[in-house]
């Protein structure tokens, strides 16, 4: 292990400062792009139905690639704990626009498919990697509060992409095409801004590795001499090489169950509803669909700010247990009584999707706190890889669903996994909120 022998005060605790802020905003935009890119495909696919014939099979296919994509978080995670987290964030934003401008180039939809995966593990970089070394750099300070913020900027991402999708239209059954691509837009504002403001190594990774004088290279660079690694960090063990499997050791395992469960199911029910929102309400007989659109995604970003001011107010195993319950009863209730009026569904619909909303909050922080650093990018990443296979099943299902039982047959089976979600957190959940862990003790 290199050693360093000067006295330099934890860089983790320097006041926030201009490398925060470039990794900070190299990491917005890179949510911005991801939430824009996952999103667009509903509007499309819902705009391809109307000029091509698409079976129910292909729209979930196609809706679910980029989801399953995403599932190369683990692979993306342990390469990233063995190269660092600078490589792949500087490439990975340009990757992605070129794969989303070759939907320009072809209507097939099994080729379609096979962009759409592409296109998912490149967001499955900024996910996993972008969300280690922004925790890995931001001060102790900021980091848990600045993490559950990046939420705001995925969902006006999203939603930018549902209104985007929404305004386009002219091209005939060219327009879905059309309406995919516009995902390049955002992903390469965001390769361009990591290329002229370039993002550093993670300092704490390099000490991971027994890299310390270079991580204190880094650190005096961008945050000058005064400043350094952690004396914990110093004396730790170099890691090498680590197995994956070591996360379903007994150290680790509940941690990654919970993880990877609470945001699969969770992931189940927002993506599957949101991605294919407009044939949703076609079902539940709710004709302005433009309105309800509105509705949806106000109550979606109301929610992601809803959850942000009471994000460490309470602990973070009550607040999963408390939104997996209220959510699931929610859509119980528009599953059970499709009776109601088309008024009242909108209105418990619009609270659904506020509380729902609110929960993915916790996307980025918990899974990060669950792991510590030896094994963070892959934890995280083999969480979201869980997560992706609940994302990428809820989006495949829903319009299958709806086909064959209508939207109260999918609604029924969302509120079932929500279920399953309460109750996992309610029994194996961890605190990991270091506020509420301190007056426990």
């Amino acid at each position: 292990m290199e050693n360093n022998t000067n006295i330099k005060k934890n860089y983790k605790k320097a006041p926030l400062s201009e490398v925060h802020i470039r990794v900070l905003i190299a990491v917005i935009l890179g949510q911005i792009a991801c939430g824009f890119g996952l999103g667009i495909s509903g509007t499309a696919l819902t705009n391809a139905s109307k000029y091509i014939q698409i079976s129910s099979l292909w729209t979930g296919l196609i809706g679910a690639g980029s989801l399953i994509g995403l599932a190369g978080s683990i692979v993306v995670g342990r390469l990233s704990d063995k190269i660092g987290r600078r490589k792949l964030l500087m490439i990975n934003m340009y990757i992605l626009a070129g794969l989303t401008l070759l939907h320009l180039l072809t209507a097939n939809f099994f080729l379609t498919f096979l962009l759409r995966i592409g296109i998912g593990l490149m967001i499955a970089i900024d996910y996993t990697v972008g969300n280690a070394l922004l925790t890995e750099w931001l001060p102790k300070s900021e980091g848990s509060k600045r993490q559950s913020h990046l939420l705001i900027y995925w969902t006006i991402g999203f939603i930018a992409s549902y209104i985007t999708g929404s305004l386009i239209d002219g091209f005939g059954a060219y327009t879905w095409q059309i309406i995919l691509a516009t995902g390049a837009i955002p992903a390469l504002i965001t390769a361009l801004f990591r290329s002229f403001f370039p993002l550093p190594a993670s300092p704490s990774w390099l000490a991971s590795r027994g890299k310390v004088k270079t991580a204190n290279k880094v650190i005096d660079k961008h945050l000058g001499r005064n400043w350094g690694i952690s004396p914990k960090l110093k004396h730790i063990k170099p890691v090498k090489s680590m197995s994956w499997t070591i996360l379903f050791s007994k150290k680790y395992i509940r941690q990654t169950l919970v993880g990877g469960l609470f945001y699969a199911c969770q992931a189940f029910a927002f993506f599957g509803i949101s991605i294919f929102l407009p044939i949703l309400l076609q079902s539940m007989n709710i004709n302005n669909q433009a309105v309800s659109g509105i509705l949806y995604n106000g109550g979606m970003f109301i929610g992601v700010l809803l959850g942000i001011i009471i994000f460490n107010r309470i602990s973070r195993r009550s607040f999963l247990i408390n939104n997996f319950l209220f959510s699931e009863i929610l859509i119980g209730i528009l599953a059970l009584m499709p009776q109601i009026s088309s008024i009242l569904k909108l209105l418990v619909f619009s609270v659904f999707s506020i509380v729902l909303s609110s929960g993915l909050v916790l996307d980025y922080s918990y899974p990060t706190e669950l792991f510590d650093i030896k094994v963070r990018a892959t934890g995280v990443g083999t969480c979201i890889t869980i997560s992706r296979i609940g994302a990428a099943a809820g989006t495949f299902l829903l319009p299958i669903l709806t086909d064959v039982g209508g939207a109260g047959l999918a609604m029924l089976v969302c509120a079932g996994v929500l279920l399953f979600a309460f109750l996992i957190c309610l029994i194996w959940a961890p605190e990991t909120s270091p506020k509420f862990i301190k007056n426990t003790k």
